[in-house]
């Protein structure tokens, strides 16, 4: 996270903000520092106040306060230690309010300087990072407040964003949000990595938010850009760091060997613009043959331990048949048609019946993969989201119904949320005028 932090952020800063930009570039910029840093300042301010909760809060009073001065003053050179230090300091007026003024207060203000600086804007912040992780996945919350907790302060992501990964309204995101802060307070939670006797419990919420960060990473649900490829990297390093610290849990290897086998076509999934490259399109050549490797050995360890695989194994297969695969005729169809149809037995999901319906259309033909469609379409599963539309188009598209296919690609269109997906889509349906 601090070697991605440091990356973004310099390259961001090389047309940084001035005084007297408008609002609208300074809520940008400080979405952009958000994104990429928000995991290690609330995991800083979580590690110095001992409160989850109210690090999570006094990050995001930070960047109030951002968006409030740097219009005036200019984006600091370092805006995440501006934003840690700013927040470190409303937790000291916090502490005087309630005339708390102990060790942490004096050993927290020595070293802030007046320009705005954290003492500890260089610390290390791995071991922070998987502390915040596992403290936003206790027992004492439900899994779905879990996952919308750690997608929030780990990920980064907005409300608006989480809610269209779980396909619910972005109040019942809110909602969640709030009262998981509110009970990891009334709990009195500590921030800290669980003993290993603890692991288990929690370890299927890691795995989860883990999985979901890294999927928003290889394919923004928002904003202008086609994938951001420094959150997914995170969700690799953290899904290697669980592993690793459960070496006997198949799905934890599993889930990484998915994460080496998709991250290893980021270097061919955009052009030089940020356009997408769609996977029938990318020159293979690029795929990081090395990942891959990893990949392959990643998910032989997870079934040399001899459990059967789970969703993560299953999906990890999927993903090692296009990995392998010299082309797209040339890939397994028919084998990952047979995997999908056992990830729905097994985590029953309206997507993965989406994604069962394009491999049909590979192996057998589009017209089988449309009576899938179909059939998810008269459920009303997956209503309001791009993705039916978008695979429905392209499935008329290759049975010549092409004005049928052009209004679904331009329905698609319209609901999807990240500008890149949607011109692709836009461009899919003038294609076929």
């Amino acid at each position: 996270m601090a070697r991605r932090g440091r990356a973004g952020l310099s390259a961001m800063n090389a047309d940084a903000a001035t005084p007297g930009v408008d609002g609208a570039g300074i809520r940008r910029t400080v979405d952009a520092v958000w994104r990429i840093e928000s995991a290690r300042i609330v995991a800083t301010l979580a590690k110095v106040t001992g409160d989850f909760a109210w690090a999570e809060d006094l990050a995001q009073e930070a960047v109030v306060d951002a968006l409030a001065q740097w219009p005036s003053t200019g984006v600091p050179q370092n805006p995440g230690a501006w934003l840690t230090a700013v927040a470190k300091r409303k937790a000291i007026d916090g502490w005087r309010r309630r005339e708390r003024l102990d060790d942490r207060y004096r050993a927290l203000a020595h070293g802030l300087d007046e320009h705005g600086g954290a003492a500890d804007s260089g610390e290390a912040i791995d071991d922070d990072v998987l502390r915040l992780v596992f403290t936003a996945c206790h027992p004492v919350l439900g899994r779905e407040a879990q996952v919308a907790l750690t997608l929030r302060v780990v990920g980064g992501l907005s409300t608006e964003e989480i809610a269209r990964l779980f396909l619910v309204p972005v109040a019942t995101v809110q909602q969640r949000i709030v009262r998981a802060k509110k009970t990891l307070a009334a709990a009195k939670t500590p921030f800290e990595t669980p003993g290993p006797s603890e692991w288990s419990a929690r370890l299927g919420s890691v795995l989860g938010v883990v999985y979901l960060i890294f999927t928003e990473g290889y394919s923004a649900t928002s904003g202008d850009r086609w994938m951001r490829a420094e959150l997914a990297l995170e969700a690799l390093r953290l899904g290697r760091v669980v592993a690793g610290l459960v070496p006997r849990e198949a799905e934890a290897h599993a889930l990484v060997a998915l994460m080496e086998f998709q991250a290893s076509r980021f270097g061919a999934r955009t052009r030089s613009d940020g356009s997408p490259v769609l996977l029938a399109d990318q020159d293979r050549s690029r795929w990081d043959r090395a990942q891959i490797g990893r990949g392959v050995a990643a998910l032989a360890r997870a079934d040399e331990l001899g459990r059967g695989r789970g969703p993560y194994a299953l999906q990890a297969a999927i993903a090692e048949c296009h990995a392998v695969a010299p082309s797209v005729d040339e890939t397994d169809w028919e084998r990952i048609v047979l995997l999908y149809e056992a990830l729905g037995r097994l985590a029953p999901n309206p997507v993965v019946d989406l994604n069962r319906a394009v491999a049909v259309s590979m192996a057998v033909g589009p017209a089988s993969g449309l009576r899938i469609v179909d059939e998810i379409a008269a459920s009303g599963a997956l209503r309001g989201s791009h993705l039916l539309p978008s695979v429905r188009g392209e499935l008329l598209a290759r049975l010549g119904r092409l004005a049928e296919a052009r209004s679904e690609l331009t329905t698609a269109a319209g609901l999807a949320a990240n500008a890149r997906e949607r011109q692709v889509l836009r461009d899919k349906a003038a294609a076929l005028g």
